[in-house]
């Protein structure tokens, strides 16, 4: 198995991995290694069913089910993203970490191309540990003593997210359930469990700040969303059919570009739950 880095930043091409195949321990611990060293990680030519893209993401944890998107009806732990020219917008098209909202966010995402447009469906990822990295020693201690009120069902308009999925998307959306929390604090610094590097922990699901009014937390959730996407901190995937991104959720943002309103992009996600944020 070889690493290939794409860019300065973050994110490396593997090579010499069929992931349809059982993988033996050792294989998996080196794949493990390079999702630690590189935070986002991509593999070519792979020929992956539902099934098979399942039981590599079984590996790293249990499954995670989105909580307003209704997973495939034979295999409900796989979201097909589907993105066709009559949607009015796309699935992920904002900066943000998966799940963040919910008590004990994803560890990891693995999404697998399935149809891709001749032009454009790219996606960028931000590296956090750099985002973090660069800022001063004042903003790293104030941002240490402050934890963001993440929002997974947030109301534009007075619209629900999951009316507002329906009336906007395709991909059949579904009510959480009535137990389920959609807001959860957590630390803007967070601690990565598996390297212990600091990270900002930002992105649109953050919508306010413990113990600030809303016009207190706004500007500086502004500055910190602008900074943790710069260009420096950023690489940019382009797709093919058979390929696949897992990505480390604890220590990275992304974004799906939407760049091509006349043709049609499908993909197969599955996510892994992860722990309680430190």
């Amino acid at each position: 198995m070889d690493a290939h880095p794409i860019a300065g930043s973050l994110g490396a091409e593997i090579s010499g991995v069929d992931l349809s195949q059982d993988l033996s321990d050792s294989v998996i611990g080196e794949i493990r290694s390079a999702l630690l060293d590189h935070q986002v990680i991509f593999f070519r030519d792979q020929n992956l069913t539902p099934q098979r893209q399942l039981a590599f993401a079984r590996r790293w944890g249990k499954i995670h089910l989105h909580p307003f998107m209704a997973g495939m009806p034979d295999c409900p732990e796989v979201l097909e993203i589907r993105k066709t020219p009559d949607d009015k917008r796309n699935f992920g098209g904002s900066w943000h970490t998966d799940q963040m909202f919910a008590p004990q966010p994803a560890m990891g995402t693995i999404l697998y191309a399935q149809q891709v447009p001749s032009v454009g469906g790219d996606t960028m990822f931000s590296n956090q540990y750099l985002a973090y990295e660069a800022l001063s020693d004042g903003m790293k201690a104030m941002l240490s003593r402050v934890r963001g009120v993440c929002v997974g069902d947030k109301k534009r308009g007075g619209v629900s997210r999951m009316d507002y999925n329906a009336a906007t998307i395709a991909m059949k959306t579904v009510e959480p359930p009535k137990d389920l929390q959609t807001t959860s604090m957590h630390p803007l610094v967070r601690t990565h469990p598996e390297t212990g590097r600091k990270s900002l922990y930002i992105g649109s699901h953050v919508h306010y700040l413990e113990g600030m009014t809303e016009s207190e937390c706004a500007p500086l959730i502004q500055y910190l969303r602008d900074h943790s996407v710069k260009p420096e901190f950023v690489c940019r995937f382009q797709w093919r059919n058979g390929s696949l991104a897992f990505w480390d959720n604890r220590c990275t943002q992304h974004l799906a570009i939407n760049d091509y309103p006349a043709e049609t992009r499908v993909m197969h996600r599955v996510t892994v739950r992860g722990d309680t944020p430190f």
